[in-house]
């Protein structure tokens, strides 16, 4: 009875982070609630990520970064298995470690059932695994926001998950720093995507991507790359040379023009990104 008045005593008069090492199994929520945000706002600087689908494609866009001019560029785009890939934002150390998973759970599910791992149950399970990380004080959210294309029997599909755990379906998204400029370009024109050839919905993803590019930058072959998923087409990464023919249509189209100003004014108040 004495010692439970003493911790009592305690509990009332101590500062609340001393509360917390003595009771951890009641740790203030808005310590859960701030390792969100934290991993949130480190989706929100990395470099930007778009996908769109139409009736029989999905695919992903993704501005890859370098940490200086002697290092190459990062890969933000990912292949899960033939029929899903995944492209990030965020910490790119967290991604692989989710890739990885991913990975492990298309060939279980391939070596028992001998059929492709459907869609939405992975994405739902990677939800539920994003969300098992806000519940504990031992492990900190996932800090990166995955888009996830993918083509199954019941048609193509983008996802957009969170570090929270929320998960949604969508026609087309965007996400990652100055991501806004891309998002107003997939609902200008989202209305389009449904009857999209292969080629075309390409060319709506690098012309979204081009109004991310930070600065006077133009969208190249080296800070850039597409996939694509669909009816009778495995994931397939477009970059590098292969990308260039959708460069130079681009270029001619005069929509490779660099981000705008609209977009510099409102990210001057911003942090400065990080390289992820």
């Amino acid at each position: 009875m004495f010692v439970f008045a003493c911790i009592s005593l305690l509990t009332y008069s101590l500062p609340d982070n001393l509360v917390l090492s003595l009771c951890p199994h009641q740790c203030n929520a808005s310590l859960y609630r701030r390792q969100v945000e934290y991993a949130m706002e480190s989706v929100k600087q990395g470099s930007a990520c778009i996908a769109l689908r139409s009736s029989t494609h999905s695919v992903i866009g993704a501005l890859k970064r370098s940490v200086s001019e002697l290092s190459s560029h990062q890969q933000k785009i990912l292949e899960i298995d033939d029929h899903l890939g995944i492209g990030i934002a965020g910490l790119t150390a967290d991604a692989r470690t989710l890739a990885k998973w991913m990975r492990n759970e298309c060939l279980n599910h391939k070596y028992v059932y001998g059929t492709a791992l459907p869609s939405g149950r992975l994405v739902t399970d990677l939800a539920d695994r994003h969300q098992r990380t806000t519940q504990s004080y031992v492990r900190r959210p996932y800090g990166v926001g995955l888009l996830v294309a993918s083509f199954d029997k019941n048609g193509p599909h983008v996802y957009q998950t969170c570090p929270s755990g929320n998960v949604y379906e969508c026609y087309a998204t965007a996400i990652g720093a100055r991501s806004q400029s891309g998002r107003t370009y997939l609902e200008k024109h989202c209305d389009s995507f449904e009857e999209c050839s292969k080629d075309d919905l390409i060319m709506h993803a690098l012309k979204a991507l081009v109004g991310c590019v930070s600065g006077d930058g133009e969208l190249t072959r080296e800070n850039g790359s597409v996939a694509i998923v669909g009816k009778d087409q495995k994931f397939t990464l477009i970059e590098g040379e292969e990308l260039q023919p959708y460069l130079d249509r681009l270029e001619l189209e005069g929509g490779n023009n660099g981000g705008n100003a609209d977009e510099e004014e409102e990210d001057d108040g911003e942090a400065e990104e990080m390289e992820t």
